[in-house]
């Protein structure tokens, strides 16, 4: 049975954010750029956890060994960065819990693969204030790697095996894993076609919001 957590930390985008609008705002002026129709957002948000090469790829078909796509991928987050944070917003009713936990002084933090340029504004501008956020290049490695997420919980005085790691993406259980952390896997993320999340190498699976927030009222109740 898995123990109820002392500490939390989220994955960013997809997990305890809903950043794919302003992604796909930028994937489509990338595409504007280029003289294309702009793509359905349901086609980008299956790609925004992959990355912005994934983003270019998936906009222009460039490959990252494509000599134009560095400039691609470039001009991408020059939009994005722009405004971070114009259509965004924590997933309900998580921001509620998060309201709960830290008024009982409860640590959680973020360990995301998105650049710190861009995610710090992003959880500054939600009003988010976590105990700790590790970024992509904070550390030499990132996720599957376990370093970011156990020097989170270092950051949090959490031990390993008493903080929940909860993502929306195989790397994030393939991390928790080898941090000895539970993983705890969601189906409401930016999840491609024909990947099931239920066959993650997770402890816990919640297939919305509501039921996670629920299970970790558990946690301080």
């Amino acid at each position: 049975m898995t123990p109820m957590p002392q500490g939390l930390l989220f994955d960013l985008d997809g997990t305890l954010v809903d950043t794919a609008p302003d992604l796909a705002r930028a994937t489509n002026a990338l595409r504007a750029h280029h003289g294309l129709a702009p793509l359905p957002f349901p086609a980008i948000r299956a790609q925004v956890s992959n990355g912005g090469s994934a983003l270019v790829a998936l906009a222009l078909g460039l490959a990252p060994e494509h000599e134009a796509h560095a400039e691609a991928r470039q001009f991408l987050l020059d939009a994005y960065g722009q405004a971070v944070a114009e259509e965004s917003y924590v997933f309900a009713p998580l921001d509620m819990l998060l309201q709960r936990w830290e008024a009982l002084q409860r640590p959680w933090g973020i360990v995301t693969n998105k650049p710190r340029a861009y995610a710090a504004p992003l959880v500054e501008a939600l009003g988010l204030r976590p105990g700790a956020l590790l970024c992509a290049d904070d550390l030499p490695v990132k996720k599957p790697a376990p370093e970011p997420l156990l020097a989170a919980a270092q950051a949090l005085r959490v031990a390993p095996s008493q903080c929940w790691y909860i993502g929306d993406h195989v790397r994030d259980m393939q991390a928790a894993r080898a941090a000895g952390m539970p993983a705890v896997a969601v189906g409401y993320g930016y999840i491609e076609e024909g990947d099931d999340y239920l066959s993650w190498p997770a402890d816990l699976w919640f297939e919305t919001c509501e039921a996670l927030v629920e299970a970790l009222q558990l946690a301080i109740e």
